[in-house]
């Protein structure tokens, strides 16, 4: 499902896939934030961290009348704060979306999949 914005001068269609980047981009920038951790653990595996060319399967997005929502889910390291890191994360994609793509993100909810420990 793509996002459809319509300008002046036609309409614009932004893929998942290019949202799920830049969502991901703006999520590992957080200090804190390991990285982007699968939604479906079961099927994907408990502890995998997702690299760059799978954070779709980390981010959901959802077209509503309010506006786009996104889904995060996260990894986070052991020992930081969980509140502090998932209000970085919201302000750090909205911002990110709304500067690179132009869509206003009214929601933003973060899950925090799992906590990364020094072994």
């Amino acid at each position: 499902m793509a996002i459809k914005i319509q300008t002046q001068n036609g309409e614009i269609k932004i893929e998942n896939d290019v949202i799920a980047s830049v969502v991901g981009g703006a999520t590992i920038a957080n200090p804190g934030v390991v990285g982007m951790a699968s939604r479906a653990t079961l099927r994907d595996g408990m502890n995998q961290i997702l690299n760059r060319e799978n954070y779709g399967r980390g981010v959901v997005v959802s077209q509503t009348a309010a506006g786009v929502i996104v889904d995060v889910y996260i990894v986070v390291r052991y020992g930081m704060k969980l509140a502090e890191i998932s209000t970085s994360v919201q302000r750090k994609v909205k911002y990110y979306l709304d500067s690179y793509l132009g869509i206003h993100v009214p929601e933003v909810n973060v899950i925090v999949q799992g906590i990364e420990t020094k072994d």
